[in-house]
């Protein structure tokens, strides 16, 4: 027999895939010669053009699967991924990342344990489960915890992210533009989130961007969609804190790579922060920090424990837990992290 091969299943989001590069990573220097095929939905794929060592990445468009070609779709999409000798790794845990792993049809279809799981039926279209994982540890050692049934045993982070400095200069340019200088510390206030509770209040961004004045900074809001757009431009209006023009995935990468601190939610531009190593202070709300958070000792994370904390919710009437963050606590972390000087 060949080198072994495998099919990693992490289809979304773009913070997810953040976090199960180090799983790739260990991956890759055990089994070096192996071939490695990463399935992702389409968003993904521009995190996963930086990353070397991956053999193909395939694209899954689920949209189509709801439409009226659905068949048709799955038929080409499962030609792609078809290979008995290979090993399916789901570090994704929906029913439909376990059907990709059985559409495979790969000899070994490796999920995490039941309770692991967001949904739990997933489990049926594995043929190897992990033994339950306490849930209190990072995600990220979740995932690295999975490769024990491919024999590795590891618990260090490592992202095998490559940036082009293309890339990063055209990125300084633009912001550039709009009054950046090399000789500035960039911070990169990210006011925006995938969910409204994951947003922390305006006045408190606010009040934060007035506490945050020094000659030696350049600050900038940063968005996503439009509707983040128009809470960074209310609270440019309030602090003359410029905004960021439109970037796309790869050149927010370049961006939080470029930047001296990072201070924003339980979000993609965070967890890439967090890959570069670059300091970071972290406002959580419904999701547990301990799980999804900043990892090395130095950074922090303003949390406010109450008692429906970290329920992972969508939506709330109140938000009282990002409420109870108080711009002061966060202002003092990012004192710590930029210095006194």
């Amino acid at each position: 027999m060949g080198a072994e091969n495998f099919l990693i299943i992490r289809l979304s989001s773009l913070g997810d895939i953040i976090h199960t590069l180090p799983a790739f990573s260990a991956l890759r220097k055990k089994f070096p010669r192996a071939r490695i095929s990463w399935v992702v939905e389409k968003k993904g794929k521009e995190i996963l053009d930086f990353v070397p060592g991956i053999d193909e990445v395939i694209v899954l468009n689920t949209e189509n699967w709801r439409a009226k070609n659905i068949w048709k779709e799955i038929s080409q999409f499962k030609n792609k991924i078809k290979n008995r000798n290979q090993t399916a790794l789901d570090f994704q845990g929906l029913i439909k990342s376990g059907f990709i792993s059985y559409l495979s049809r790969s000899r070994r279809r490796v999920g995490f344990h039941k309770k692991n799981l967001k949904e739990p039926s997933a489990s049926l279209f594995y043929n190897e489960r992990q033994e339950e994982i306490p849930e209190d540890i990072h995600v990220m050692s979740k995932n690295l915890k999975l490769l024990e049934k491919v024999g590795i045993d590891e618990e260090h982070y490592e992202f095998p992210i490559q940036l082009p400095p293309e890339l990063s200069e055209t990125v300084k340019a633009r912001i550039k533009e709009i009054g950046y200088k090399e000789k500035n510390r960039l911070i990169v206030f990210n006011v925006g989130a995938g969910w409204e509770t994951k947003r922390w209040p305006f006045e408190r961004w606010v009040e934060l961007g007035r506490r945050i004045k020094r000659k030696d900074l350049f600050s900038l809001l940063l968005w996503g969609n439009e509707e983040e757009r128009a809470l960074a431009s209310a609270v440019s209006q309030q602090t003359s804190i410029p905004i960021a023009p439109h970037f796309s995935i790869k050149e927010v990468m370049a961006l939080m790579k470029l930047s001296s601190l990072v201070i924003s939610g339980d979000t993609f531009a965070l967890q890439v922060a967090c890959a570069f190593s670059v300091p970071v202070v972290g406002i959580f709300g419904p999701t547990n920090p301990r799980r999804n958070g900043p990892f090395r000792p130095e950074d922090k994370v303003a949390v406010q424990e109450i008692g429906c904390s970290f329920c992972f919710k969508r939506t709330c009437p109140t938000l009282e837990c990002l409420k109870k963050i108080k711009a002061d606590e966060v202002d003092e972390f990012c004192s710590l992290l930029l210095g006194n000087a």
